[in-house]
């Protein structure tokens, strides 16, 4: 049977091995026989740039480019991600694609993106994201020290789970209205994203048909897969050991 996986929000760090094993598990057992792997971004808690070369995420690249040789693997970069680039991709196997991409889903147009760019009411967060993904920010930010952007790095995280405690549920989530616009402006009934670490299926109106968004979870407590076939969308869970 055919069937392809999407998985996001994964955020390796060698700080959780749990969540590196799982992973390695999934590779090796189940996505080297899929038709394809898609990652949705965030597949590492923090990136500060293919120059810092490590252990960890060089065994990271390898398990993946072991993957790529029996199946393709797509890359869309997060928000805790958007600094990797070709460097690490290639040694990952991984082809990169744009933030947002449809792709022919079994005869199904799906619009893929990580998400973070349908939180709207999150109004501070969109204004670093479009500074974050601009042209100068990002080369600014690659040409200072190593241990320089780990420290921008570790005031961002810190920051950002502090600002996290005080915003409502809904601001973090998905704006609905963001959801139909972008899909009507892709013409497509179906979207699978992930950054708001609530997996689940949603049914909604969009181009006056009925259509479908599919959130995948996060890695921090469970193994968060999407198996998707000609004929099934399939949420499922990777226990960890």
């Amino acid at each position: 049977m055919s069937f392809t996986y999407f998985i996001a929000d994964l955020h390796l760090s060698a700080d959780r091995p749990d969540i590196t094993d799982c992973l390695m598990r999934f590779l090796q057992e189940d996505a080297i026989n899929a038709d394809a792997l898609y990652v949705l971004g965030d597949l590492f808690e923090v990136w500060i740039g293919d120059d810092n070369v490590t252990p960890f995420n060089t065994a990271i690249a390898s398990a993946f480019k072991t993957v790529s040789k029996q199946c393709p693997v797509y890359f869309i970069h997060g928000n805790r991600d958007f600094a990797i680039r070709d460097k690490w991709l290639s040694k990952a196997g991984m082809t990169l694609l744009n933030e947002q991409e449809v792709v022919d889903l079994y005869g199904t147009p799906t619009l893929l993106t990580h998400g973070d760019e349908l939180c709207t009411r999150d109004v501070a967060y969109q204004k670093f994201r479009k500074k974050s993904r601009g042209w100068w920010w990002p080369r600014l930010m690659l040409a200072l020290p190593l241990w320089y952007r780990q420290r921008v790095a570790d005031n961002g995280r810190a920051e950002s789970k502090e600002k996290q405690q005080n915003l409502k549920p809904e601001i973090m989530d998905v704006t609905p209205e963001e959801v139909v616009k972008v899909m009507e402006k892709w013409g497509v009934q179906r979207m699978i994203h992930g950054h708001t670490h609530r997996p689940n299926i949603h049914s909604l109106k969009a181009n006056g048909k009925s259509a479908t968004r599919i959130v995948l979870g996060d890695w921090y407590d469970q193994g968060s897969v999407l198996k998707v076939t000609a004929s099934e969308v399939m949420l499922q869970h990777h226990n960890f050991k």
